[in-house]
């Protein structure tokens, strides 16, 4: 009985990371696809976020909260008119999309107990990502690399990812940060 448990554990400890990538995928694309929305169609927003949410496609993961902690802020000079939204792609890992009604940004932070460096990686790499977002940089520093993207339904309109360059790196602090602006100059 002890080997059929002792198999079992390792069963269930090697089938649930597969598990719940998908699941943290989900959320971070959705993450992104709200980011696009809220920044480039306002209308989707302005008389309620029922359409930004529908958007998203994240269901009950996601929910507007009064605040974040610190570390998911955006830059002191994107914090004006912040909304933010929680999404719990699990119970230990997670997003936390940043907005605001004033300025054409939005800040994405996600972190926990689960390694996002390979989920960032499989988002980065989708087809719906691709199609939506052209790269135009990257360079890394260190234990990290950030991306610079351009979207290809708006070019003034620029997102920078930064992540672990690889996976199995330190889950004790925020693992990925993007954050994207509309540029209004010119």
């Amino acid at each position: 009985m002890n080997k059929c448990l002792m198999a079992l554990g390792a069963f269930l400890a090697f089938t649930l990371p597969a598990h719940t990538q998908p699941v943290l995928e989900t959320g971070l694309a959705g993450a992104l696809r709200g980011c696009t929305e809220w920044v480039l169609r306002p209308a989707s927003w302005a008389d309620g976020p029922k359409p930004f949410l529908a958007v998203m496609g994240l269901g009950n993961t996601v929910g507007l909260v009064k605040s974040v902690a610190d570390e998911s802020l955006p830059p002191p000079g994107l914090r004006a008119a912040n909304h933010y939204w929680r999404i719990n792609s699990q119970l230990d890992a997670g997003y936390v999309l940043v907005v605001s009604d004033q300025i054409p940004m939005c800040h994405i932070t996600g972190g926990g107990e689960a390694d996002l460096q390979p989920i960032v990686e499989a988002v980065l790499s989708s087809p719906e990502f691709v199609e939506q977002w052209e790269q135009v940089s990257k360079e890394g520093e260190g234990e990290m690399i950030s991306t610079r993207f351009r979207s290809r339904e708006e070019p003034k309109f620029i997102l920078i990812v930064s992540r672990a360059k690889e996976a199995g790196g330190r889950q004790d602090r925020v693992q990925v940060l993007a954050t994207a602006i509309y540029d209004v100059g010119q």
